[in-house]
């Protein structure tokens, strides 16, 4: 069992055998999850049932409705904004809309960044790659192989640890994104429903 200082020292001699670029794929795996992470607990519904059910929900209840989750706050808002917009004879549609745009962008938080980054590490550890066997065919070059044999191990090494490590970040992160995008699909769609039952029911 290793102490923290021995696991730490272990760590950082691992990356620094991929040289620089290890460096850099481990940021975009901080950044990776972090944005993962984010995104889970933002899509974390928390509310069962469908849509025309809890909107029914919070008009007999009110402010005693228990909010659970983004959909809760969501139809909360949108009802609100429908009194709004009646009462100062505005659009409806427009209006719930204009309360759930925040939603749509909360949804959808770090979307892009996640996708940059599923693309761009295998081609940083691709860049690991090629910048090790640079270092192993100018070992060859230089000397014997037998001479400078911790050289040519270093710049193969620091080869596989990159792509290795460039692999290692982008499939979980593009596994995973899917997954949350495909929720956070499934609550656009759900807002639209919100949109759609509260202003019928006001034109009604």
């Amino acid at each position: 069992m290793f102490s923290p200082f021995e696991f730490v020292g272990r760590f950082v001699e691992l990356m620094n055998a991929g040289g620089v670029v290890m460096w850099v794929l481990f940021l975009l795996n901080f950044f990776l999850w972090y944005g993962l992470g984010y995104r889970y607990f933002i899509l974390k519904r928390g509310t069962k049932g469908n849509i025309r059910r809890l909107i029914n929900k919070h008009e007999k209840r009110g402010e005693k409705q228990v909010m659970r989750g983004l959909l809760d706050y969501a139809v909360s808002d949108a009802l609100q904004a429908a009194e709004e917009a009646k009462a100062i004879g505005a659009n409806v549609r427009k209006h719930i809309n204009g309360v759930l745009l925040p939603y749509y962008s909360d949804v959808n938080s770090y979307r892009i960044m996640i996708k940059t980054i599923v693309v761009l590490a295998p081609l940083v550890g691709l860049l690991g790659t090629v910048v090790g066997m640079i270092e192993t065919f100018d070992a060859l070059q230089n000397s014997s192989m037998f001479s400078q044999g911790a050289s040519i191990s270093g710049g193969i090494s620091k080869a596989l640890f990159t792509t290795e490590l460039g692999l290692v970040v982008a499939v979980p992160g593009l596994i995973l994104g899917r997954v949350l995008d495909r929720q956070a699909d499934r609550y656009e769609l759900e807002f639209e429903q919100i949109t759609d039952i509260i202003s019928t029911k006001d034109a009604q």
